[in-house]
């Protein structure tokens, strides 16, 4: 799998990963101690980031929306 990493200071190359930083802020405060966190507590967290709409698609959940790929035939397949 290809990995890419950000330039210091380049925000322009970061714009998911802080947006996906911002909304696990509201679950899981900075600094905060996530060994008290099972594995339920993690996956309850994750359900509630992809089943919640977003503006990009159009309002959509991210689940829906990429359900909606799989099935189209659209999708990759490996």
């Amino acid at each position: 799998m290809p990995i890419y990493l950000c330039k210091p200071r380049s925000l322009w190359q970061r714009g998911t990963n802080g947006k996906t930083s911002r909304l696990l802020r509201q679950y899981l405060p900075k600094g905060a101690d996530l060994r008290p966190l099972g594995e339920a507590d993690l996956d309850a967290i994750a359900h509630e980031l992809h089943h919640r709409p977003h503006r990009t698609h159009g309002y959509r959940p991210t689940a829906e929306v990429y359900s909606d790929i799989l099935s189209s035939g659209d999708a990759l397949t490996v």
